[in-house]
């Protein structure tokens, strides 16, 4: 009997604006359009970065579950380099800091333009 095996996960993130979505996620945060359906404006785009891809799916705001809902946690190898680049792109909030956790990673958090609580850490 084979055993059935996870090869990765592709979050879908519900967003009341696509476009606005993908532009914040591919020339704020470096990812890149990955796949679009083909509706007119896109409803459903695939954005990547590396090996990470997260799919961004229009729904009614109203449909949206409150700030805070949907957190994601990404594992990376320089969380330094990460924090320095993305504050360049002013994607912080006043109280965003990088730094050593008592469970043991080097982590920065913040909420995208949705949002959606994004965490980027490695071990330590």
């Amino acid at each position: 009997m084979t055993i059935a095996k996870f090869k990765e996960v592709n979050p879908i993130l519900p967003v009341p604006d696509v476009e606005l979505a993908v532009r914040y996620y591919t020339e704020r945060l470096g990812f890149r359009v990955s796949f679009r359906d083909r509706t007119n404006p896109s409803n459903y785009v695939g954005v990547r970065r590396d090996g990470v891809e997260l799919h961004l799916q229009w729904h009614k705001a109203s449909d949206i579950s409150p700030k805070g809902t949907l957190m994601l946690r990404f594992i990376v190898n320089d969380p330094d380099a990460l924090f320095a680049e993305y504050r360049e792109q002013g994607v912080f909030h006043e109280r965003t800091e990088l730094g050593d956790k008592p469970w043991g990673t080097r982590e920065f958090a913040f909420f995208d333009l949705n949002g959606h609580g994004l965490t980027f850490y490695r071990d330590l």
